[in-house]
């Protein structure tokens, strides 16, 4: 294969992204572990990815990775009516999707997935930015110096 063949072009690597960008990966990131916990329970199957945890080994105090599973909690339950709620977490705190709601209403567990996809769509298109902003704010704020 000759150099002549591919496509030159003058580039240059992008730094890091900006916050939000950062932040609304992360969520699009979790929101597909809710659909994909969603679709195991429908199936009557468990869902549990791994992630690298670093141990430190007590007799040589060397450190290496070891494999875990990683915990996924629902972000759906089912309100006192009996419908099935949706809960979009950021860490530990909820977001607020309008003025005083933090919840969707699903309905059944058939129309949580659809659900789950749209709002991945909607987290992508940057409509729940000010919301993730806001609790982004509120856990920093957790972490100043005191």
């Amino acid at each position: 294969m000759s150099l002549n063949t591919l496509k030159l072009v003058a580039s240059k690597r992008p730094g890091a992204l900006p916050q939000i960008v950062q932040r609304r990966n992360r969520l699009i990131a979790k929101i597909w572990e809710q659909t994909e916990l969603a679709k195991a329970q429908q199936e009557g199957k468990s869902f549990s990815p791994t992630k690298y945890r670093s141990v430190k080994d007590a007799e040589t105090g060397e450190r290496h990775n070891v494999e875990v599973q990683k915990r996924v909690r629902a972000w759906w339950f089912t309100a006192e009516n009996g419908k099935l709620c949706l809960q979009v977490r950021y860490g530990a705190k909820a977001l607020e999707l309008a003025k005083g709601k933090t919840a969707i209403e699903v309905g059944t567990i058939s129309d949580l997935i659809p659900t789950l996809d749209a709002l991945k769509a909607a987290v992508a298109a940057g409509e729940l930015d000010v919301p993730l902003e806001a609790v982004s704010a509120t856990m920093r704020s957790g972490f100043a110096a005191k």
